[in-house]
């Protein structure tokens, strides 16, 4: 095998009620939280999901169904990422401190190199989230290119 790259040829639809993983690091907990006040109308019609003390916040302090999952260090950014391979997550928005290191680095960069991998829409700051939510496809069903995880792995034995 010379090519350690799938084919990005298969095809994903995502559905018109996206699934939204919602997550921030301590120190952009709460510029998420004023992004999500002034989204919150728009994020009710969608699945939310989010780590450990964002999820509980977003759902205390603004009313939002969010699924709640394992805060990031104890496993909460694998979680997501097992979404994301599952194809059970469709846009990934996560404010990222970056003046502050992790002790989870790796997982925040396994993450994102899995929502790469797998073509999600990401966004890691305001700015970046108000283009996403304000995408005519946010509320549509969207096709796009995935890769071919199976022809890969036949190809690998």
């Amino acid at each position: 095998m010379n090519d350690a790259r799938p084919p990005r040829q298969a095809l994903r639809t995502l559905p018109a009620q996206k699934r939204i993983a919602l997550i921030a690091h301590d120190g952009k907990k709460s510029e998420l939280l004023e992004w999500a006040e002034r989204w919150q109308e728009t994020l009710r019609q969608h699945h939310l999901m989010g780590t450990g003390t964002t999820a509980g916040r977003l759902t205390q302090q603004l009313g939002l169904t969010v699924e709640g999952l394992m805060s990031g260090p104890l496993g909460g950014d694998q979680q997501i990422g097992a979404r994301i391979a599952e194809q059970k997550l469709d846009i990934l928005v996560f404010f990222w401190d970056p003046f502050a290191p992790q002790p989870h680095d790796p997982d925040v960069k396994a993450l994102l190199r899995l929502a790469t991998l797998w073509n999600v829409p990401v966004a890691n700051n305001a700015a970046s989230a108000d283009f996403l939510l304000s995408s005519p496809y946010l509320s549509e069903r969207y096709d796009m290119s995935i890769p071919d995880a199976n022809a890969w792995a036949s190809a690998r034995v």
